[in-house]
């Protein structure tokens, strides 16, 4: 069935306390997304950011991101006191995150939360760990260590634990129990959150795509806890990191940094992380989109000292017996493969053969920037694929059409015929909501007619505005939800199936 969805990390939602959070916001969002006739619901990553404040670098696979618990739903629960958070510095600017804030001020308060929790609810939180403990016992001894090491990354700290020697393993689990209880309870927060957001969607019929990560960083839990998978040398150092060739992102590549997967000790344990993984993340969500799909056919491997990714040279990865094996241990999966960047044949092979829909960027069709052309015309996507105007790092429509260099810009006005009073950004979303593609999903800042200064992310480059754009209070308005559930019926993209004599006012009803 025809359907649409918004592209909206959670973090980019407003909310008082620096950050947006899984709380009433959330919830409203959801709303807001079933009033305009919205069935998916697109994240970011929810998991724990590290340096760059990136949701692809994380310190863990499995953990949520603490950032994202609502204070406010803390509150009415009582494991925290308005006082206790309402008063303090979590930025100026309402539009923008500010990480630094919320490194420094985040988890003072979540501690008093914890400790309410261990005393209010311990039968809840025992449960929580003994469901969890596969990977929450690592998680949590992992960042209670990082911490007494000043946050310094794993690979350096004394052979004893970074070479993960059980002594030593036991003495830590014994000096920092109080520490490892409090990232636990942290988790349990979290999770007990999100539960409570995935049901508000299922019951206004909004599905939640969520975000996977192909690498995992090298300074996580994942790889201190599990190095066997990962091409480590024999003192556990990368010889060979992650990244991608040169393309239209990037004049000489991206160094990513990441470790590479030991696909052939891997393959000989039936795949187990990456069937845990998978498995873990579908108890999350309704769709899993898989970033950088290409890497499962064949990956990027650059020299570890390498400064740029020249260097690089491309290896073969496990192909579709992945899948195979994911299929028969987990069952068939609702996965959304992005299959963008640098395409072979195999690639193209690995998709069909897999089943999965690939991803369909209409910027791209038009940007000579990235050589890609007619296979991103709306008239070639197939119906087994996601349409986009733009993804997460692309830039937003109104501002691709301010950067693109002036002769794609005018083919694109052209060819979408994009009119200037009825708005520019809705023009390019009606180019992908009138595809054949079975789902189309927009940014949700192109649904606010904002430009470059709402860009979320732009690849090989650190910090600056990256990560931080955040809707304003009444972002999601009645009327902007009236005009979207009108396009929707328009291209019969409405939940039902309906076309434009579906299309009504919207009601006000909550």
């Amino acid at each position: 069935m025809r359907s649409s969805g918004v592209l909206m990390p959670v973090t980019s939602l407003p909310s008082p306390w620096g950050v947006g959070t899984m709380g009433a916001e959330a919830r409203a969002f959801v709303d807001f997304l079933a009033r305009s006739g919205m069935a998916v619901w697109q994240v970011l990553p929810i998991v724990p950011t590290s340096y760059g404040d990136s949701p692809y670098q994380s310190f863990s696979t499995y953990a949520g991101n603490p950032y994202l618990i609502d204070l406010d739903d803390l509150a009415t629960e009582g494991l925290l006191r308005r006082d206790e958070y309402a008063q303090l510095a979590w930025g100026d600017d309402l539009g923008r995150v500010d990480y630094g804030a919320l490194h420094r001020l985040r988890f003072g308060v979540l501690r008093h939360a914890v400790g309410r929790l261990e005393r209010l609810m311990p039968i809840e939180l025992d449960a929580f760990c003994a469901r969890e403990a596969a990977w929450l016992d690592d998680y949590a001894l992992f960042m209670a260590l990082k911490d007494a090491h000043g946050g310094a990354s794993w690979t350096t700290w004394e052979d004893d634990l970074r070479l993960r020697r059980a002594g030593a393993l036991d003495r830590a689990r014994e000096e920092l129990a109080g520490e490892v209880d409090f990232w636990k309870g942290v988790q349990c927060l979290f999770f007990r959150q999100w539960a409570r957001l995935r049901e508000h969607a299922a019951a206004h019929g909004v599905q939640i795509m969520g975000d996977v990560p192909f690498y995992v960083a090298l300074d996580s839990a994942d790889v201190w806890s599990h190095p066997e998978q990962f091409q480590l040398d024999d003192d556990l150092r990368p010889r060979e990191i992650a990244g991608v060739p040169p393309d239209g992102f990037s004049a000489i590549g991206q160094l990513w940094g990441n470790p590479l997967f030991a696909w052939d000790r891997m393959k000989a344990d039936g795949y187990e992380w990456w069937c845990s993984r998978v498995a873990f993340q579908l108890r999350l969500y309704d769709i899993l989109r898989i970033d950088h799909f290409r890497g499962f056919d064949s990956y990027f491997a650059i020299p570890a000292s390498a400064v740029t990714a020249a260097d690089g040279h491309w290896r073969k990865g496990p192909g579709i017996e992945l899948f195979r094996v994911l299929e028969d241990k987990v069952g068939r999966c609702r996965i959304v493969a992005e299959d963008l960047g640098y395409l072979t044949d195999s690639v193209r092979q690995l998709l069909a053969d897999s089943g999965y829909p690939g991803m369909r960027v209409l910027e791209f069709a038009f940007d000579t920037r990235d050589g890609t052309g007619a296979e991103y015309l709306p008239f070639a996507y197939p119906a087994n694929s996601v349409a986009y105007v733009g993804t997460h790092d692309n830039d937003t429509a109104l501002g691709w059409l301010e950067t693109a260099p002036v002769a794609d810009a005018r083919l694109a006005r052209e060819y979408l015929h994009l009119d200037a009073a009825e708005g520019e950004g809705w023009g390019m979303m009606r180019g992908i909501w009138a595809s054949a593609a079975d789902l189309a999903v927009v940014q949700m800042q192109d649904l606010l007619g904002l430009g470059s200064e709402a860009r979320l992310n732009t690849p090989s480059t650190l910090g600056g505005a990256n990560w931080c754009w955040r809707a304003l209070p009444g972002f999601a308005s009645e009327a902007l939800a009236e005009r979207v559930r009108h396009q929707l019926a328009i291209y019969h993209r409405l939940p039902n199936g309906a076309g434009a004599s579906a299309s009504r006012p919207v009601s006000k009803e909550k």
